[in-house]
């Protein structure tokens, strides 16, 4: 059958379009996003501004659309951290599934763990023995780690590339005792949760997922995206600390002028570097590999496992 799945980010908003049957490996048709970049539409104490509001609307109108044109039998909606905080986050979804009849589920920090783990395990299978999985978005990172399709441990943490960009920095480039103090503040938050992590063992497998990591690997030499999903592509962790003192000291247009960077990530990569170099070194982990899978193919996989068997 063809599934749709809207995901409604804290930067991007994605319907992916994919065909899916039970036992199968999902197929992706068509992607459709948009760069709304909801959590910058915050105002008056974290309220979603009406503005982001309409175009919230506008957008789940459009997908509407796509997903007919495009045979969408079933659709799934979801949002992570930008509408999960939004202190009118559920009125905002009751006002946009009113008019559009699309029921929008908010997931929480360790759904959205516990989600990209399933669809990690199942890329990589039951060979890459316990996983540990890290995924930094625009408002969260994720940490899960496991050894079945369910991780044994699930964390979320506020640390999204793009909420610390719009918090922690003031200019671009962002001025040296401020890429400092991110740098003790990411690194306290982690730790704190790196003992409740490890206390499982330690990881045989170590992955990414996320734009952020993906375009880290890429400017640290990874394969292009239209080499295919199946080229293996890691990221290093002595290759990465060369780049997070490089990424904080370059302007804007300099980071997006790098290979695999967008425009719209650009701002953001500083802090998302900062990011993923604490956690790789606090996690002793001196590799990741990049899984193209993550959070919204987790969400067709749960699905697809609810579905009965013809």
């Amino acid at each position: 059958m063809r599934l749709g799945v809207l995901d409604i980010g804290s930067n991007t908003v994605h319907l992916l379009v994919m065909d899916a049957h039970r036992g199968a490996r999902p197929l992706p048709a068509y992607s459709h996003k948009v760069d709304l970049r909801l959590a910058e539409h915050m105002e008056d104490g974290n309220r979603l501004s009406e503005r982001g509001a309409a175009r919230l609307r506008e957008f789940v109108e459009e997908a509407l659309r796509i997903a007919e044109d495009k045979g969408v039998e079933d659709l799934m909606a979801f949002a992570t951290s930008a509408v999960r905080e939004a202190v009118n986050g559920e009125e905002v979804l009751a006002r946009v599934k009113a008019d559009t009849q699309v029921d929008i589920q908010v997931l929480s920090g360790q759904d959205e763990a516990r989600l990209t783990f399933l669809a990690v395990r199942r890329w990589f299978g039951w060979s890459s023995g316990r996983l540990l999985v890290l995924d930094i978005g625009g408002g969260s990172l994720e940490i899960a780690s496991g050894m079945d399709e369910q991780p044994d441990v699930a964390v979320s943490l506020p640390l999204g590339a793009g909420r610390l960009t719009r918090d922690c920095f003031s200019a671009d480039p962002p001025p040296a005792d401020e890429a400092r103090a991110l740098r003790r503040h990411v690194r306290a938050e982690i730790a704190r949760s790196v003992g409740n992590v490890a206390r499982y063992g330690q990881a045989d497998h170590a992955v990414a997922t996320s734009k952020t990591f993906r375009q880290l690997a890429r400017i640290a030499g990874a394969a292009p995206s239209h080499e295919g999903p199946y080229v293996r592509r890691v990221l290093r962790h002595a290759d990465l600390v060369g780049w997070t003192d490089r990424l904080a000291k370059m302007g804007v247009r300099e980071r997006a002028a790098l290979p695999g960077v967008s425009e719209g990530r650009a701002p953001q990569l500083p802090a998302g570097a900062i990011v993923a170099d604490a956690t790789m070194d606090l996690f002793g982990v001196t590799q990741l590999e990049v899984c193209p899978w993550a959070l919204r193919e987790g969400v067709i996989l749960r699905r697809l496992d609810a579905m009965p068997e013809n």
